[in-house]
């Protein structure tokens, strides 16, 4: 008979990986087993997008993993071409309570320089190219409340401010809590249930 363990699930992205989650389980801290994934085959360190203990930790990821088996890049891995959100509402049904990180986990400052300049480079967005029309709503993957309104092609309003589409989910991001110094605009905002990240990959694979 299976015993059940208390611990964490987790579901970490990474700005050198984009498109993928890794999808796994700790019964130490999400802070501990990210730093023990940032080793030299790593080019930047992981982020957590959402992290929660729950009941039973060996049960909870593997019925995430078998959910979303179709979309398993390797049987070996826990690697998984999915928007993060996705897995995280999956999740969410049986979090005890959320853990998930505030505060980027980096050794130094030279990593934090890295983990920033690349969100700041997957930030840069076109709403043309994806056929999103001034007016339209979006919403933030990690709170559904929060939203912002497109003003045209590259510029949102959130809370009466104009501004960048990273500088908008920065600003919502903190408002949660979090500590992080930059972030991608088009990973956090979803329009019609796909973060605009997505959509971006959807239209470039398409012209391939």
């Amino acid at each position: 008979m299976e015993v059940s363990i208390r611990g964490i699930v987790y579901i970490l992205i990474n700005e050198a990986m984009p498109g993928y989650v890794k999808v796994g389980k700790t019964t130490t801290s999400p802070e501990q087993r990210m730093r023990e994934l940032d080793t030299s085959g790593v080019p930047l360190p992981f982020e957590c997008f959402y992290a929660a203990e729950v009941v039973d930790c060996h049960k909870a990821e593997r019925l995430l993993h078998d959910a979303f088996a179709d979309v398993r890049v390797r049987s070996r891995r826990e690697f998984f071409e999915i928007s993060p959100e996705r897995v995280a509402s999956a999740l969410r049904l049986a979090a005890l309570q959320d853990v998930t990180p505030r505060d980027d986990v980096v050794e130094d400052a030279e990593d934090e320089r890295a983990l920033n300049e690349a969100r700041r480079r997957r930030g840069r967005f076109n709403f043309k190219i994806v056929g999103i029309q001034p007016g339209a709503v979006l919403t933030l993957a990690k709170d559904e409340t929060k939203t912002c309104e497109v003003i045209d092609n590259q510029r949102v309003r959130y809370r009466d401010d104009i501004m960048s589409l990273s500088q908008a989910a920065l600003k919502a991001i903190h408002e949660l809590g979090y500590t992080w110094k930059a972030v991608s605009g088009p990973e956090n905002w979803e329009y019609d249930g796909q973060t605009l990240d997505v959509l971006r990959r959807e239209v470039e694979e398409s012209e391939e």
